[in-house]
């Protein structure tokens, strides 16, 4: 089923977005997280926990690891990952929130080929 030509690797986006009950309860579970890392170098630490006590996205961003979401997944290995989280306006009634949009595009063009 794979040919020479065809990649091994493959992107995989997710986009959440996680609605914040309890930032303290965030915060501190980052700071655990971080005071359990030993390998973590202390001036590194000392920046991590500044980072995740001023802004709970950040700290939400030291609890989600990619390797996590894959790491028992059969017959894969994590090459790179990435990620970030920032804090956004979200207003789940607006239409800009269309988790379906793209599949929708998606569908557009596949059931009229000719435009």
């Amino acid at each position: 089923m794979s040919t020479p030509e065809t990649s091994q690797f493959v992107r995989l986006r997710v986009e959440l977005v996680l609605e914040i009950d309890d930032a303290d309860a965030v915060t501190k579970a980052a700071l655990r997280r971080i005071a359990g890392d030993t390998d973590m170098p202390a001036d590194e630490r000392a920046h991590a926990e500044n980072a995740v006590t001023e802004d709970t996205a950040e700290a939400l961003a030291y609890l989600v690891d990619p390797f996590d979401l894959v790491s028992e997944v059969p017959g894969i290995e994590l090459a790179q990952a990435s990620w970030s989280s920032e804090p956004i306006e979200y207003d789940p009634d607006s239409p800009d929130w269309d988790l379906d949009e793209d599949d929708a595009d998606e569908d557009d063009e596949e059931e009229d080929p000719l435009g």
